[in-house]
């Protein structure tokens, strides 16, 4: 009798587990798609990340970020510094630290200037907790979340986010200015003339109907839907515009439809990500192809560039390679744009990069790309199947980051190298840097000495 009564508690227990782990998985899959069911879902939610946070605990939550060691006989700066005044604004994730930081560099005898070292834990206590915040995983602590792409301002304060992050504004001592958390900003921040911020962000919820994108990819994570997003430089949003919205307003819907699907990354049949905004370049004068107030796009999972003209809501050109999965978008003179083409192509077994990358420049007026100071950069095997930026100074030197081994070049005019750098720890490892930036025009200059003037007292 003792026996059976044991077998039935343990079939019951068995039945009664089932039917729970069904119904806390449902629950939370329920929270992540956004059919809400109270303080419910949230609570499964957050049980459910618990698991999670402990192994990241124990483990060491940054231990895991070194990346592959390239270059192993190489760090930091190696080369002559540079001749003129000039500065490197450089993102990187410190190993040693477990954080991301931001240092300014002074290129003339690379010394560090001025470091930051923000706290992302304190900032994000302060985030209202909508929902995409509150389930964001990636980057969201001080010790995975790496700085991405910051600028420096007019009085010296640093404006960054992460990847999928608030917009954020801190003084020369980290301390908080300003945070815009209606959004999760990711990639490029640019100004304009009017000192606007532009960047880019995930919009919430999508501009596209549910029924359109397909049940499979919202219990996964969503349909990545990227905005273009104008803020005043305290931080307000003054414009949003989803690409998505701006393909379909063009007669462009078959370009979010039909471009199949991204099997080696969701195997979902309907990409979830079909747009991918990596760069937005203001344009701040009249010229023969464009208008003060328009915006270059980078789309790299389209491999395209656009000229959008957000008065009249109207695409005005749009350029389909020879570049492949490139980014940043450069305005050089009145008809002519460069481009990094990581030449990143999609294979059987991911995406890699074919042969190396390199900087191609378009004439508008001759309508034809050409490759800039290509022998130097096959020399010198760049090559980044994600991320990078470059820059063709005016006197023709070019600045290259080649993000996925976090390296940074600067090439003579001539192709010569003038120096690298290589992000190397204390601790032997190399690690991620977050879109860094050369700082050379009048402009910039004022604003590294609007810094130094500004940063008071502050514990180095």
């Amino acid at each position: 009798m003792f026996k059976k009564i044991e077998v039935w508690i343990l079939y019951l227990v068995i039945l009664l587990s089932i039917v729970f782990a069904v119904a806390f998985g449902t629950l939370v899959r329920q929270e992540l798609a956004g059919t809400k069911v109270g303080w419910v879902s949230k609570s499964a939610l957050l049980l459910a990340e618990i698991p999670v946070n402990l192994i990241r605990v124990l483990r060491g939550s940054g231990s895991d970020l070194a990346i592959e060691d390239r270059f192993p006989s190489k760090g930091g700066f190696e080369g002559s510094p540079n001749s003129t005044e000039s500065y490197l604004l450089l993102s990187k994730y410190d190993g040693v630290l477990e954080e991301g930081v931001v240092e300014l560099i002074d290129l003339t005898n690379f010394e560090i200037l001025h470091s930051w070292n923000p706290d992302v834990d304190a900032f994000n206590d302060l985030i209202e907790k909508v929902d995409e915040f509150t389930n964001l995983e990636r980057d969201r602590n001080n010790s995975r979340h790496l700085i991405t792409h910051p600028k420096l301002t007019k009085n010296g304060a640093l404006l960054f986010h992460g990847k999928a992050t608030p917009l954020r504004q801190i003084d020369g001592c980290s301390k908080l200015i300003f945070q815009n958390d209606k959004d999760l900003f990711h990639h490029s921040i640019e100004t304009d003339m009017n000192g606007t911020i532009w960047t880019s962000s995930h919009l919430f919820p999508q501009s596209l109907p549910k029924e359109k994108i397909g049940r499979k990819i919202i219990e996964e994570g969503g349909y990545l839907d990227d905005a273009i997003v104008q803020l005043s430089p305290d931080g307000e949003i003054i414009f949003e515009k989803s690409v998505s919205q701006i393909f379909i307003e063009n007669g462009l819907e078959y370009l979010i439809y039909g471009i199949g699907g991204n099997f080696s990354f969701h195997n979902l049949g309907f990409r979830a990500d079909p747009i991918h905004l990596n760069d937005i370049q203001p344009v701040d004068f009249d010229g023969e192809y464009w208008k003060k107030g328009d915006v270059f796009l980078s789309l790299r999972a389209q491999s395209m560039v656009l000229l959008y003209r957000p008065s009249t809501n109207e695409i005005v050109w749009k350029g389909i390679g020879p570049f492949f999965y490139q980014h940043d978008v450069d305005i050089l003179d009145g008809n002519r744009i460069s481009i990094f083409n990581n030449n990143a192509k999609e294979f059987i077994d991911g995406n890699a990069v074919d042969g190396n990358s390199e900087v191609l420049i378009y004439d508008f007026r001759k309508n034809e790309y050409s490759s800039y100071l290509s022998e130097s950069l096959i020399k010198n095997d760049i090559q980044t199947p994600n991320q990078g930026r470059s820059e063709i100074l005016p006197n023709g030197d070019l600045f290259i980051e080649e993000t996925y081994y976090s390296r940074t070049l600067y090439f003579n005019a001539d192709g010569s190298i003038r120096w690298t750098h290589i992000n190397r720890s204390d601790n032997g490892k190399v690690y991620p840097i977050g879109w860094s930036r050369i700082l050379y025009t009048k402009e910039e200059i004022q604003s590294v000495k609007n810094l130094i003037e500004n940063k008071g007292t502050c514990n180095e």
